[in-house]
């Protein structure tokens, strides 16, 4: 049986990468699924090659205005949403203190973090109605510890406070039968991280204890789990999925 037979889901930042990996597991588990990408191009093709229980809608999730539009076309076309995956991201400069500018800082906070809460509270009203639901707020290791290998404090910010909204949530919401877990995955092969890395991987996978990248299917099987039943007394935790990275 399809672990997320009933589940109407979002995934954001949907076009490649982890997004585009969480949207084909989450299909092929029974979920209908609204993706969303500034990307719209490489969003429509997916929407199109994975069938009618999906629906592409072009996104900003820094735009509350976005989130509107998101939550009453994807109802209109599948019903009540009750699972949410923020998985839009940006990594951002990566500058030293000193160097770094307000504007820069604001630019990966409002993707990060805005966007992120954006997300919760245009959803959640629809997830009350469904009298179930399910958020998965994507972090990242530097939502746990600093940024491995170069200064990068407005990442870390975003994804330390990503991880503080999901508890708060998981609190405020627990007793609506609405859950909220944050993912925290190390360094996975996608196109984001190719370009933070060295073209091999090679210095970046020296610090992983399993010795390398996680497929971007990896984390997809996690997420998976928590928006399905099967993970319904998990709330509130932080899930990290980093080959032993934070072991260090």
């Amino acid at each position: 049986m399809n672990r997320l037979t009933g589940k109407v889901a979002i995934v954001t930042g949907a076009s490649q990468g982890m997004g585009e990996a969480h949207a084909r597991m989450m299909v092929a588990e029974g979920a209908k699924v609204i993706m969303t990408d500034i990307n719209e191009d490489a969003g429509q093709a997916l929407a199109t090659e994975l069938g009618e229980n999906t629906l592409f809608i072009k996104q900003n999730v820094a735009s509350a205005a976005d989130w509107k539009k998101v939550v009453e076309q994807g109802e209109a076309a599948f019903g009540i949403i009750n699972v949410l995956v923020n998985n839009a991201g940006v990594i951002g400069p990566v500058s030293n203190m000193s160097d770094l500018s307000a504007d820069a800082f604001n630019k990966v906070c409002d993707v990060n973090q805005l966007g992120v809460f954006l997300g919760m509270q245009a959803v959640l009203p629809s997830m009350e109605r469904a009298g179930v639901g399910s958020v998965i707020n994507v972090s990242s290791i530097a939502g746990i510890i600093a940024a491995y290998g170069a200064p990068n404090i407005a990442y870390v910010a975003s994804k330390f406070a990503v991880r503080g909204m999901t508890k708060q949530i998981a609190v405020e919401y627990g007793s609506k039968n609405i859950r909220a877990n944050s993912v925290h995955p190390g360094f996975i092969k996608t196109p984001m991280m190719a370009a933070a890395t060295d073209e091999g991987g090679g210095e970046a996978t020296s610090m992983i204890p399993l010795s390398r990248m996680a497929e971007p299917s990896e984390v997809s099987s996690l997420i998976v789990f928590l928006a399905s039943d099967e993970s319904s007394f998990i709330t509130g935790t932080e899930q990290i999925i980093d080959g032993g990275m934070v072991c260090h």
